[in-house]
């Protein structure tokens, strides 16, 4: 079951890159490299939450970041 579902997110990954990849053009090498970034972590996160489902989401990763400076300026 867990491996039909990465191989369909993959599936999907590879068909927005194939998709998306040609719309840039060959100069725009800072675009390419963020969107192969941003595509892989989300590719990670979501094969993450199929194998942990229980896993905090990215609001609690920002609040426990900025939780600290929440008390700061509270004063």
């Amino acid at each position: 079951m867990n491996l039909g579902a990465v191989i369909g997110i993959t599936g999907i990954v590879i068909f927005i890159s194939l998709y998306e990849w040609p719309k840039m053009g060959p100069t725009q090498k800072k675009e390419k490299a963020s969107f192969i970034t941003f595509t892989a972590l989300g590719w990670i996160l979501a094969v993450l939450l199929l194998f942990i489902p229980d896993l905090p989401g990215p609001t609690q990763l920002v609040r426990a970041i900025f939780k600290p400076l929440e008390k700061i300026l509270e004063r």
